[in-house]
């Protein structure tokens, strides 16, 4: 009787202690604003498909199949499914152990008649927990499932950015080798109206190597341009994980350049916080280390496991009573492993903070960088528009002999380099709103299916 109520009385202080730190985030103190976004202000939403926005529908096919066929996002759910498998290693599944036994034996000997022997064996043991150990321990294998989960948010945010960024290097390349095709006829038909000059005397052979020199040129630039594009779409095809052949030919096709149309209208830090999947991640990771704590703190206290048996050998037999362990000796070793859970802990909020200060300047600087792009495109356009009446005039100059060879090849060139310069412009412009929106975790919630969140 004693010893049942020792036990009885030990089940109802079980749960009642908790040891170490409960997880208490204190979010540190932003802006209201991002600084350069005054007057703009969007909500964010983690499934939203901005790159829609570009009203690409090649782009939009390209990345829904490699939202369902990139290799790094299958990892990133294979890792998911493990921190959901170790989910089930904690609680009461931790707390529990046993099993069944059976044995049949038989003896004999010259003398001795033969003895059968059989004899059934069922044990189990339920592991009190009275500090909190497994309760902490479960705290941390679910704030580590959910890291998982976000850092699956994470992956997918490379994947949009690298994929659409490649394509909008694709197009500006297949865009750069047309205005160069477009240059290279141009150059040639100066250099053959030189030539018609030069046979009627009226053009030096100096001006002949001049207008050949810049044909040559143009041509020279060619190689690079394509070059550019097939590297391009091959990358696009490893982050599809398709062969490069078919995807080259329908690249091939060709599209007009990406441009955004909207501005860049951004959130509030407090939007970026529950949008920005690697900041949740590292929020949850020190989540976990703090549950870490409580399972080191829990092991320096006594631990006290319930056991019983029950055997079967002709007459049945059990036995049943309480363990306790007491750590003792080895409270040095146990000490020191709670002092690196605790400083594993502050690394991890040191992290968690660094990643939302690193969050936010990446906004900032996209933000920034988008609004001078965007500045930049209408400046060339305006540039470009300018050297092609100047172009016009220049060739009716040149025409009328008013106006010299060098003064036409002059404008040429500068209206070839204008032309190249916007469309690198309106790259850069898509790149920088790439960036934006993979800045303010949009699209980190868009699973294989396109539109479901996962986790």
């Amino acid at each position: 009787m004693r010893n049942a109520l020792l036990v009885l009385a030990t089940v109802s202080l079980a749960g009642c202690a908790t040891v170490g730190p409960d997880y208490v985030p204190t979010e540190p103190e932003l802006s209201a604003q991002f600084v350069g976004a005054t007057g703009l202000n969007a909500a964010l939403d983690a499934e939203a498909q901005w790159w829609r926005g570009f009203n690409d529908s090649r782009l939009n096919v390209l990345v829904s199949r490699g939202l369902s066929q990139n290799l790094d996002i299958q990892t990133a759910f294979e890792r998911i499914q493990a921190a959901e498998a170790r989910m089930g290693t904690t609680g009461l599944n931790a707390q529990l152990q046993g099993g069944l036994s059976a044995t049949a034996q038989q003896t004999g000997g010259s003398v001795a008649s033969t003895l059968s022997v059989e004899r059934g064996t069922l044990s189990g043991t339920y592991v009190l927990d009275l500090f909190g150990g497994v309760r902490r321990g479960r705290e941390q294998a679910l704030a580590d499932l959910q890291a998982a989960r976000f850092d699956a948010g994470t992956i997918r945010l490379a994947y949009l950015s690298a994929v659409i960024g490649a394509y909008a290097d694709a197009r500006y390349f297949q865009e750069a080798l047309a205005i160069s095709r477009q240059n290279i006829a141009s150059r040639r038909q100066t250099r053959d109206l030189v030539l018609e000059q030069r046979a009627l005397g009226s053009a030096a052979e100096l001006e002949v190597a001049q207008a050949q020199a810049q044909l040559d040129g143009a041509i020279a630039t060619l190689p690079p341009l394509e070059n550019g594009f097939n590297l391009s779409v091959f990358r696009i095809a490893t982050l599809l994980s398709e062969p490069a052949g078919p995807l080259l030919a329908d690249m091939q096709r060709g599209a007009p350049q990406l441009f955004p149309r909207a501005d860049g209208q951004i959130g509030v830090p407090a939007n970026l916080l529950r949008n920005r999947p690697d900041v949740r991640a590292a929020e949850r990771r020190f989540a976990s280390a703090v549950a870490a704590v409580g399972v080191a703190e829990s092991q320096l206290y006594p631990s006290l496991d319930l056991s019983g048996t029950v055997t079967m050998q002709g007459a049945t037999t059990w036995g049943f009573g309480p363990t306790i362990s007491l750590p003792i000796l080895n409270q040095g070793i146990l000490r020191a492993r709670r002092e690196v859970a605790a400083s594993t802990a502050r690394q991890a909020e040191l992290a968690w903070r660094a990643a939302i200060l690193a969050a936010v300047e990446e906004v900032q600087a996209a933000t920034s960088t988008y609004q001078r792009n965007r500045r930049e495109v209408q400046a060339l356009r305006n540039v470009l528009a300018s050297n092609e009446r100047l172009l016009d005039l220049t060739r009716l100059a040149y025409d009328g002999g008013s106006s010299s060879l060098l003064d036409l090849l002059d404008v040429e060139r500068a209206t070839a380099t204008a032309r190249l310069s916007l469309a690198s412009a309106v790259r850069d412009a898509s790149t920088a709103w790439i960036r934006l929106r993979i800045a303010t975790g949009q699209g980190s919630g868009i699973a294989e299916t396109g539109g479901d969140v996962a986790g």
